[in-house]
C-alpha cells in the first residue's frame, strides 16, 4: 500500500478524534472531533468521512501501560474491528499512550490553553496517532486479520 488516504482515530467513550494524512506525503492532519452520544450516529458520521475521503487505511489508536494492556485497550480494539467490519477497511493498530499528553503540549505551544483545548484535543490526538504511523510504519503497530 504506497498511495491513498488515511484516516486515523482516537477512540474515546465520549468523543472520537479524527486525523486525516496520506500515504505519500506521510503528513498527519487534525480533521474533527465526534462528539455524538449514540453508536450508530456516530458509525454514520464515520461512513460520511470515509466516503468523502475513501481511505486506503484507517489506523486506531490502542492504550498501552508500561506494565501491559491498558483496561481500555479491548473498547479501542472492538471499535477497530467495527470499522473493519462495517466498511471493509484496512485498519492498523498503534500505541497511543502518550497521544493526548503529545496533543496538549502542541495545543499550548500553539497559545491554545486549559478549557480552549476540549473541542481540538482529540482530534489533535488523533493527529498524533497517525503521524506515529507514518512516521514508523514497521515498529510498535500491527493489522487486523
Amino acid at each position: 500500500m504506497d498511495s491513498g488516504s488515511v484516516l486515523g482515530f482516537d477512540f474515546g467513550l465520549k468523543r472520537i478524534g479524527v486525523a486525516v494524512g496520506t500515504l505519500e506525503l506521510k503528513l498527519a492532519h487534525p480533521l474533527e472531533t465526534i462528539a455524538i452520544e449514540t453508536t450508530d450516529a456516530r458509525f454514520a458520521r464515520i461512513g460520511k468521512l470515509i466516503e468523502e475521503w475513501q481511505p486506503a487505511l484507517a489506523v486506531v489508536g490502542i492504550p498501552h501501560r508500561d506494565d501491559g494492556a491498558h483496561e481500555f485497550a479491548p473498547t479501542c480494539l472492538r471499535f477497530a474491528q467495527r470499522l473493519k467490519g462495517r466498511f471493509g477497511l484496512n485498519v492498523a493498530l498503534v500505541d497511543e499512550s502518550y497521544s493526548s499528553a503529545a496533543a496538549s503540549s502542541t495545543l499550548n505551544e500553539s497559545g491554545i490553553r486549559g478549557r480552549q483545548q476540549k473541542p481540538v484535543l482529540d482530534q489533535v490526538a488523533a493527529q498524533h496517532i497517525l503521524q506515529h504511523y507514518f512516521d514508523e510504519p514497521d515498529h510498535a503497530h500491527h493489522y487486523l486479520a
